[in-house]
């Protein structure tokens, strides 16, 4: 994933369309029609969320650490409690 540099002060809850409209990618897709997740890798490393079918709203900022953590927790089965 390419790093993007920010326009401005990059936070939590900014439009992503403040983010710009390059270097946003899918890292997965499921059989939802492809409404889902998009990622961005930030150029101070951190990581930005948006919903693909609201590119306008808010994007949410995690660290590295953020997203390891969570990643590493769905896979060890730790949110499947979500599923049920």
């Amino acid at each position: 994933m390419d790093r993007i540099k920010p326009r401005k002060h990059v936070y939590n809850g900014m439009p992503a369309r403040d983010l710009g409209s390059e270097g946003w990618h899918k890292p997965w897709s499921g059989g939802n029609g492809g409404n889902c997740l998009e990622a961005m890798k930030l150029a101070d490393g951190r990581i930005a969320l948006r919903q693909s079918t609201d590119p306008d709203g808010p994007a949410l900022i995690y660290t590295t650490a953020e997203m390891t953590a969570f990643i590493e927790g769905a896979k060890s089965g730790e949110a499947d409690f979500l599923l049920s």
